[in-house]
């Protein structure tokens, strides 16, 4: 047996369109909260706060309103820096977090915008608690630190731990209690310098007895269900802090590609300390092997050089710490320059005049450097003539020279440089410099036609400077005329043959480029530059690239086609064609756009528009498709009480929409309605034709019947006009076998006031309630626990007076019949629920009764409640069994002074009988019927007593 859950008057509505006006409203939003929150409190009548166990799921739902049907995206500001919400936002009404962190906590927004108005914004802080495990540490008094823990020493214990809120700690000797004044050897309090609670322990001159285990109890007071943790310190005569020893040399130098290993052992401190390792106060390597305080690096190479430390810790007074350097043996970088005779304005060599010759290694380690010097393959030893230094001040460690004073024909010849370690066992780096009547210093020359170089965007292309001299050095090439990186991100760019070569070169990189010699394997002289210029053409950038236009038959409209950068930029050319039709020509001279007019649109005027701009580098296209498609329904989400029952098995649904941008084409003179059942392929279409023209947000109406309990359903809605179809739009529809109503919505669910009562019910909202009008009594906060939200309530100040009357009736629901013939054979069985707030010293009575078609004035009592209930909402459910159409009526009486408003809050109908009815429900009602009946006597008697 099934309720009809809409209004009677929905099965009057012909399965037509229904058209109505002014649907269109900037989106509003509301945030509600499920999953697994402790607690959920207001701050400042403008924030909600949610409270959530760390590792518990958070999910946060955010209910909008608003038509055309609002975007919703979620962000997040930071609980802390670290944390950016994954540096994404959500793009669903649900927020879910599983398994939440407490980086995660923070203020959450839900931001809905559908073009009307300013976007609609709500927050809720999510504070995340946890409570992680204490650590309790050990320290002697200044002054009297040794390695152990004698008599007469002071020994402080601190308790630390992480969590929110903040901690408190308590202190437990073996099974006592510690506290305050509670033994004259012990103190306990709060260093002044931080927050929080009791957490230091301090043991003034130790006795026998301070000896034994101490507990520290770490607690936030249950929580969230959180649980106290507890740490347990055994405190002995041989408690000490960790010492070590380190079994390697310092420094340890090693070659590369040999195992190294460093053995770190403990030889004192109770508890037994734990040793880790750490290089350079950072990870160790990814293939170093940690076994206990041996640490191996299998195949060491040069980066993995640096200091490893040997930490022991073991909670008592400071950590033990050990380092030693790994440096590994190696050579590398050799470079070399020749120095002319600097008492002489010339860069050349020549006979009879000083050159020197510079030869640099980086070595590790630098002390192990050694240099020696070969004329054409023999060793040469320093001599008056031939002077050979080393670490000339003036220049960086691992420099050695040769000055050749008055050069002679015979010193012609190839000398080199050789750099070694001492000790061996890494290969030597050798330099050859030639010294002859053909080693010259250097000259830059441009090659003709390199520059300037006119390229265009994409390609790849060589800037050359001509290098001549011997040696021929180094070639630096940099930006002359800007101060930004070279293509490949770095300030100069090496090359050795002169060349710079720039692959799928941009337009950023047009511009001067400067190549000079370096001093590196050259002459140390004042270095020789020269500039190449570099034009990077590109075609024309235009908008719009793509832009679809939606037209009429008939109409007029106009094309436009702007540039917004080309090089070369003087001489731009273009055509404007439909298809491959060209339609018109031309050249933009003073002018940076382009316009095409259509002023009667026909048939053949439909199509993809171009608009083509060119210059010597390429073209810039704009497209603009044409067309007659119709824009896509907006399917109207906020139908009130959109689904109904009628048959057992089978509901139906109430399918609203608005048109977008009716009038920007042909008028639409029907609608394909397709429907799937979900999980199944077969689709079924049908045509909803439409009389007249739609006007821009005009609501139109389609009932959808037979559809099949509980399934849901994908519907396609798709307009038509004499062009075609247009633009589809899909949306699921879902059965529900419920009714709710939370009052959120100023149509309050299509409840009314009885026109017969004393006074009416009042939507409401605690955020704007004035408490000091009606003290001690009413909401403070909706059933929800918010305070923006809204409920129905009585309000009992002056001018009611006791004994007066409101009633809210509920939408008039129908119960379908069983039998084949229309006729209801057996009562049907509803379970009606709603939340109550009866609190306050005057309260009177909240009647609930069952009002059926066809029994007027036979009202039937299904529910009474009399008296003050607390400062709470409380759930009330019961069961009814009408045999025709219904409604409930909610009857609340004023009692016998102002403090005595009574609110209701989120109502519902389901069917069947109530499956979870609230405990002691029988009770409460026989109960509350004896008050009800007591009540009304204490009523009638102050009237009759009036009355006299």
């Amino acid at each position: 047996m099934g309720l009809v859950f809409g209004l009677l008057w929905l099965f009057n509505i012909f399965l037509g369109g229904i058209h109505c006006q002014g649907v269109y409203a900037p989106p509003t939003v509301r945030i509600v909260h499920s999953g697994h929150a402790c607690n959920i409190e207001e701050e400042h009548y403008t924030e909600r706060v949610y409270t959530i166990r760390e590792g518990e799921t958070l999910e946060l739902a955010c209910l909008v309103s608003g038509h055309p049907r609002p975007q919703i995206r979620w962000t997040k500001t930071a609980g802390s820096a670290s944390d950016r919400f994954q540096d994404s936002s959500v793009f669903n009404e649900t927020l879910r977090i599983t398994r939440i962190q407490r980086h995660q906590g923070g203020r959450y927004y839900c931001k809905a915008e559908n073009g009307l108005g300013s976007p609609a914004i709500k927050s809720i802080r999510v504070d995340v608690y946890y409570l992680d495990d204490p650590i309790v540490t050990v320290h002697q008094s200044i002054g009297e630190a040794k390695e152990q823990f004698y008599y007469e020493r002071t020994v402080f214990l601190r308790c630390m731990a992480n969590s929110n809120p903040p901690v408190r700690y308590s202190w437990r000797r073996g099974r006592e209690f510690l506290s305050q004044g509670s033994d004259k050897g012990v103190e306990i309090y709060e260093p002044f310098f931080t927050q929080g609670e009791t957490k230091i322990l301090k043991l003034k001159n130790l006795r026998p007895q301070d000896y034994a285990n101490y507990s520290c109890i770490a607690s936030v007071r249950n929580v969230c269900g959180i649980p106290d943790k507890n740490v347990l310190f055994r405190l002995s005569n041989r408690t000490a802090s960790p010492s070590i020893k380190l079994l390697v040399e310092d420094p340890m130098v090693v070659n590369p590609g040999q195992t190294v290993t460093m053995v770190c052992v403990t030889s004192g401190g109770e508890p037994a300390p734990t040793l880790t390792w750490v290089r350079n106060a950072d990870d160790l390597p990814r293939n170093s092997v940690l076994n206990g305080g041996t640490l191996t690096l299998p195949a060491v190479s040069m980066e993995e050089a640096g200091l490893y430390s040997c930490v022991a810790s073991n909670n008592v007074g400071n950590p033990a710490k050990k380092s030693t350097a790994i440096v590994v043996r190696g050579l590398k970088k050799g470079r070399f320059w020749i120095t002319p005779d600097p008492y002489h304005n010339d860069d050349n060599i020549q006979i009879g005049r000083e050159v020197k010759i510079s030869c640099q290694v980086e070595a590790t380690p630098p002390e192990e450097l050694l240099f020696s010097w070969l004329k054409n393959g023999r060793p040469l030893r320093s001599s008056e003539r031939m002077v050979i230094t080393h670490t000339d001040p003036d220049v960086q460690p691992g420099t050695t020279n040769l000055d050749i004073i008055d050069l002679k024909f015979t010193d012609f010849g190839t000398y080199t440089c050789v750099a070694a370690l001492r000790n061996g066992g890494i290969p030597e780096i050798s330099i050859d410099v030639n010294i002859s009547s053909t080693t010259v210093p250097p000259e830059l020359t441009v090659p003709r036609g390199k520059s300037p170089l006119v390229v265009q965007e994409g390609d790849t292309v060589d800037l050359q400077c001509l290098v001549s001299g011997k040696p021929k050095p180094i070639i630096l090439w940099s930006r002359a005329d800007k101060e930004t990186p070279m293509p490949d991100g770095s300030l100069h760019t090496e090359s050795y043959d002169g060349v710079l070569r720039i692959v799928n070169v941009s337009r950023e990189m047009t511009g001067t480029y400067r190549c000079a010699t370096s001093q590196y394997n050259g002459f140390n002289v004042k270095p020789r530059e020269a500039l190449v210029e570099l034009t990077v053409q590109y075609p024309p950038a235009v908008e719009p690239l793509f832009t679809e236009i939606r037209q009429g038959l008939g109409r007029a409209f106009a094309l436009n086609c702007r540039v917004l950068r080309a090089h070369p930029s003087k001489v731009l050319k273009y055509e404007w064609k439909l298809g491959t039709r060209l339609l018109t020509m031309g050249q933009l001279d003073q002018r940076d756009e382009t316009d095409y007019h259509v002023r009667a649109l026909n048939r053949e005027g439909y199509g993809e528009y171009t608009c083509e701009v060119t210059n010597e580098a390429g073209a810039g296209t704009c497209r603009f498709l044409v067309t007659g498609r119709a824009y896509a329904p907006e399917f109207y989400y906020d139908t009130y009480s959109a689904l109904w029952q009628n048959k057992p098995s089978v509901y139906g649904f109430k399918l609203q929409w608005t048109q977008q941008n009716p009038l920007s084409v042909d008028r639409i003179v029907a609608y394909r309605l397709g429907i799937r059942q979900m999980g199944q392929s077969r689709w079924w279409e049908h045509e909803i034709p439409m009389e007249g023209t739609i006007g821009k947000g005009e609501l139109i109406s389609h009932n959808l019947t037979e559809l099949i309990k509980p399934e849901a359903y994908l519907v396609r809605l798709t307009p038509i006009t004499r062009f075609g179809e247009g633009d589809s739009t899909d949306r699921i529809i879902t059965y529900s076998g419920e009714f709710h109503c939370s009052f959120e919505d100023e149509a309050v669910c299509m409840f009314s006031q009885d026109k017969t009562d004393d006074f009416d019910w009042t939507r409401h909202s605690a955020a704007t309630r004035n408490t000091k009008y009606t003290p001690n009594t009413g909401p403070s906060i909706d059933r929800a626990g918010s305070k923006q939200g809204f409920y129905m309530y009585i309000e009992t100040s002056r001018p009611r007076v006791t004994g007066d009357v409101a009633r809210l009736l509920t939408p008039m629901f129908n119960v379908s019949p069983k039998s084949p013939y229309g006729t209801v054979t057996t009562a049907a069985s509803y379970c009606f629920g709603f939340y109550y707030h009866m609190y306050g010293k005057h309260i009177g009575a909240l009647n609930v009764y069952l009002r059926q078609k066809g029994q007027s004035g036979k009202d039937s009592s299904v529910w009474t409640l009399v008296g003050n209930q607390g400062d709470r909402w409380k759930l009330a459910k019961v069961n009814i069994h009408p045999t025709s159409s219904f409604q409930l009526v909610l009857e609340g009486v004023r009692g016998l002074g102002i403090e005595g408003d009574i609110a209701i809050d989120d109502v519902t109908i389901e069917e069947g009988e109530c499956k979870d009815p609230p405990p002691n429900t029988l009770s409460l009602f026989v109960h509350a019927y004896a008050l009800h009946t007591w009540f009304w006597s204490v009523l009638t008697h102050l009237s009759s007593q009036t009355q006299i």
